[in-house]
């Protein structure tokens, strides 16, 4: 298949690949080295500094354990106190996502991925000088059945029945520089490498000195994140798109919504919506038997997405 259509096979890459960065919240470097696995095993993260193995979290909605400005991922381990808990997933989920990466193992040696550049494009740059791999078994999708929503009128998020998965958010900021703004996209085609990745995250100016109080934006500069100042960008060189900062919300919600642990059919909505309420609404559509089944892909449908063949009902776990 050619780079942009939807992929029906299973796929992982060819062969490991490394990075290093900073986190974004802790400020720590930490090097990245994502690692080829086999079919069925989905994203599973690692943290290699921890002794022995290292410990091992499935990239899964249950093991969400913080949102406060990032999504964070947790798990018990044995002999150690508290949790393991590895922060800031979305940008490399949307982008394994984004470029059809069903297994995957990814290894830190450290409590954080990478920020980069603050937007998804590095990881999809990385996977593509790794390569792809396409695996013996078809992918499988949740299809969504009926409407599932959380929140209200002041912010919310919903998904809704479709042919393919497709984005929608609304964002509504004080600051003259945002604003209000909107954007959807089908994400087929390639379009999540075209017009989504290269978005970057994005915070304010009054904000820095709460934030690193609190232990968070330890690892912020002007090279990982858009700074807002009112009606001014700080950074020197500006806006990659006019709407960046709804851009980037649609890339965090479709790093998200990948914890549900395979590819969605169906549209996503937010209104003022984040890390938070995205893995309520997963978890909402999770207690719902009746708004949700896991479908085998067949084939894209003449009108876009992707189409299921045939469908099963499988644990709330999926």
């Amino acid at each position: 298949m050619k780079r942009g259509e939807e992929k029906i096979l299973q796929q992982t890459l060819k062969t490991p690949i490394s990075c290093s960065g900073i986190g974004l919240h802790s400020g720590a470097k930490v090097t990245m080295t994502v690692l080829p696995a086999e079919a069925d095993t989905g994203i599973i993260f690692r943290r290699t500094d921890l002794g022995g193995r290292g410990v091992s979290i499935p990239a899964n909605w249950r093991h969400v354990v913080d949102t406060r400005m990032c999504t964070t991922l947790g798990i018990k381990a044995p002999a150690m106190p508290g949790e393991v808990r590895i922060g800031t997933v979305e940008h490399l989920l949307a982008a394994t996502a984004g470029s059809h990466i069903d297994n995957l193992v990814v290894e830190l040696n450290g409590p954080e991925v990478p920020v980069m550049d603050g937007s998804a494009a590095p990881f999809v740059f990385l996977f593509d000088c790794a390569g792809f791999v396409e695996q013996k078994v078809r992918r499988s999708a949740i299809q969504i059945l009926k409407h599932v929503a959380v929140g209200n009128h002041e912010a919310m998020a919903s998904l809704s029945p479709s042919s393919g998965f497709s984005v929608s958010c609304e964002i509504d900021f004080d600051a003259a520089a945002i604003a209000r703004q909107e954007y959807f996209v089908s994400l087929e085609n390639g379009a999540f490498r075209s017009e989504i990745a290269r978005a970057r995250t994005f915070g304010f100016v009054e904000d820095v000195q709460q934030l690193r109080a609190a232990g968070l934006a330890l690892g912020g500069s002007l090279d990982n994140a858009v700074v807002v100042d009112g009606d001014r960008i700080i950074n020197a060189d500006g806006l990659r798109y006019e709407d960046e900062f709804v851009r980037h919300k649609v890339l965090d919600a479709v790093g998200d919504l990948s914890l549900a642990g395979a590819p969605i059919l169906g549209h996503f909505h937010g209104y003022r919506s984040g890390h938070s309420m995205h893995n309520r609404l997963l978890r909402a559509l999770f207690a719902d038997a009746e708004a949700w089944r896991v479908v085998p892909l067949e084939s894209r449908r003449e009108a876009g997405g992707l189409a299921p063949a045939g469908s099963r009902k499988v644990a709330a776990s999926a």
